[in-house]
C-alpha cells in the first residue's frame, strides 16, 4: 500500500493569483522576486550571496512551473516530477484557509477581521479579558509586525505585566508575553480565554507569542501556540482518522486543524529540525499513512520580516535536504511540495500576499509532466486521497493519471 508526504513551504508563493487585485497584491511574486534579488546581487545581509541555488527542487520542475505561470511559455525540458501551480478558492489569504483547502475544504465564507484603527479590538472584548484574567491592562491594541511590536513594547510589558495584543490582515488575535516575567502557562490560559470570546466575531485564530530576553534583545521562542477554530466540515484528515489511517502532523499542523484528525503531533524549532522530524516520521509511517509537515520559518522568520536573503538561504537549506527526503521514500510513496499562501519579502507592509502556490509531486511510479494551473488547492488533497485509495473528497480534482 502507498504512503503520502505533504510538505508545506509556508508562504512560498509563485506569483500573483488571478484575483490578486481584490487583495491589493497585483505584482506580488515571492519566488520571482527572491530569484531576481539573488541574480542582481541585492542581498540584504552578508551571509548569502549569488544566484539562488536550488537544483533539487528545480529538477522536479519548480522553476519551470513558475516560468510557465508567469510568462505562459511552454516548458519542454525533462523534469523528474509533476509540476504546476494552484490558485486558491478560499476567500482569505490566511494560514487555516490555505491548509484546510489543501485538505479538501475550501473556506467559502468570510472570516471576521479587526479594523486598522487604534485601538483595533472591541472594548467589550478587552475589558472582559482584563477582568476575567486579572490583568492590569493591555498594550498594543493595533495592527503590527510581531517582532516590531515586541521590540517596541517589550520593556513596558516587563515593567507593567501588561500583555501585548496585536493583529494583522489575517483573521487573528495575537498575544505576546515574556515567558519568565509573565509566565508561559498564564499566556496560554489568557489565549484560551480569548479564543472563547472571539468565536462570536468569527476570528480564525488566537496565537500565543511567547518571547524571552532582555531590553534590546528580545527573541520569540518555539513555544508558540495557535488556537484555531475547527474546520467547518470534514477534511482529508477527518476521513483518514475515520478509516483508522495513520497521520503524523509535523510543526503547527495540529494547531491549524484544531487537532481534529491530525493524529500524532510533533513540534520542533526551525525548518531544519522540522525536516529532521519529517524524516524520522517517514521511517515509521505505516502503509496507507500521511506525514503532513509545515515549515513555518519561510513565513514567520523571512516573509513577514521582509528578509529576502534569509528567505533565499532558507530555500537553499531545504533544497539541500530534499535528496534525503526522496531517498527515504518507498517505491509507492508520493511526495508533494506546496504552500498555503504567499508572503513576498519585497512587498509593501508585512502581511501575506495573494499568490498561486507550487504543486510539485514526485514518486518513483509517477510519470513526470506539467500540471498547468490548478483551480483550487483542494486538488492536492484529492490527489492524496486517490493515491491512498481513500473515498473522494467533496472538492478538488486529482492530478494523478487515471483520475
Amino acid at each position: 500500500m502507498s504512503r503520502a508526504i505533504l510538505i508545506v513551504l509556508d508562504s512560498f508563493g509563485l506569483g500573483a493569483a488571478p484575483d490578486a487585485a481584490d487583495f491589493g497584491d497585483v505584482g506580488a511574486d515571492t519566488f520571482g522576486h527572491i530569484l531576481q534579488a539573488a541574480e542582481q546581487g541585492g542581498a540584504d545581509n552578508s551571509e548569502r550571496q549569488g544566484p539562488l541555488n536550488i537544483p533539487n527542487m528545480n529538477k522536479l520542475g519548480l522553476q519551470a512551473a513558475h516560468q510557465n505561470y508567469i510568462s505562459g511559455e511552454e516548458v519542454s525540458d525533462d523534469y523528474q516530477g509533476l509540476y504546476g501551480v494552484a490558485a486558491e478558492k478560499s476567500r482569505g489569504k490566511d494560514t487555516p484557509s490555505g491548509h484546510w483547502e489543501m485538505a479538501g475544504l475550501p473556506v467559502l465564507f468570510d472570516w471576521g477581521y479587526f479594523p486598522e484603527t487604534v485601538p483595533c479590538f472591541p472594548k467589550a472584548l478587552t475589558d472582559t479579558l482584563i477582568k476575567e484574567c486579572n490583568l492590569s491592562g493591555i498594550l498594543g491594541n493595533c495592527h503590527a509586525s510581531g517582532t516590531e511590536i515586541i521590540e517596541r513594547l517589550g520593556d513596558e510589558h516587563v515593567a507593567t505585566g501588561k500583555p501585548i495584543f496585536y493583529t494583522s490582515a489575517d483573521s487573528v488575535l495575537q498575544i505576546a508575553a515574556h515567558e519568565e516575567h509573565f509566565g508561559l502557562e498564564r499566556l496560554y490560559n489568557l489565549c484560551m480565554a480569548a479564543r472563547k470570546h472571539v468565536d462570536e466575531l468569527n476570528i480564525g485564530r488566537v496565537i500565543a507569542r511567547p518571547f524571552i530576553g532582555t531590553s534590546g534583545n528580545y527573541n520569540r521562542t518555539p513555544n508558540r501556540k495557535d488556537l484555531a477554530v475547527p474546520p467547518h466540515a470534514p477534511t482529508l484528515l477527518d476521513i483518514m482518522s475515520k478509516e483508522g489511517r495513520p497521520v503524523i502532523s509535523v510543526g503547527k499542523i495540529g494547531d491549524i486543524f484544531a487537532h481534529r484528525g491530525t493524529g500524532e503531533v510533533i513540534k520542533a524549532a526551525g525548518n531544519m529540525a522540522l525536516v529532521d522530524t519529517t524524516l524520522s516520521a517517514m521511517e515509521r509511517l505505516p502503509d496507507g499513512g500521511l506525514v503532513f509537515t509545515n515549515l513555518v520559518d519561510f513565513d514567520q522568520s523571512y516573509g513577514h520580516r521582509r528578509d529576502v536573503s534569509g528567505y533565499a538561504q532558507a530555500l537553499e537549506e531545504f533544497d539541500a535536504r530534499l535528496p534525503e527526503i526522496i531517498s527515504s521514500m518507498k517505491a509507492d510513496d508520493i511526495l508533494i511540495l506546496s504552500a498555503d499562501h504567499g508572503c513576498d519579502p519585497t512587498w509593501q507592509g508585512t502581511d501575506h500576499t495573494r499568490e498561486v502556490v507550487p504543486v510539485i509531486a514526485y514518486g518513483q511510479r509517477l510519470a513526470p509532466r506539467a500540471l498547468g494551473t490548478r483551480d483550487t488547492f483542494a486538488d492536492i488533497g484529492q490527489s492524496i486521497a486517490k493515491h491512498l485509495n481513500i473515498e473522494p473528497l467533496e472538492a478538488g480534482t486529482s492530478f494523478l493519471e487515471g483520475a
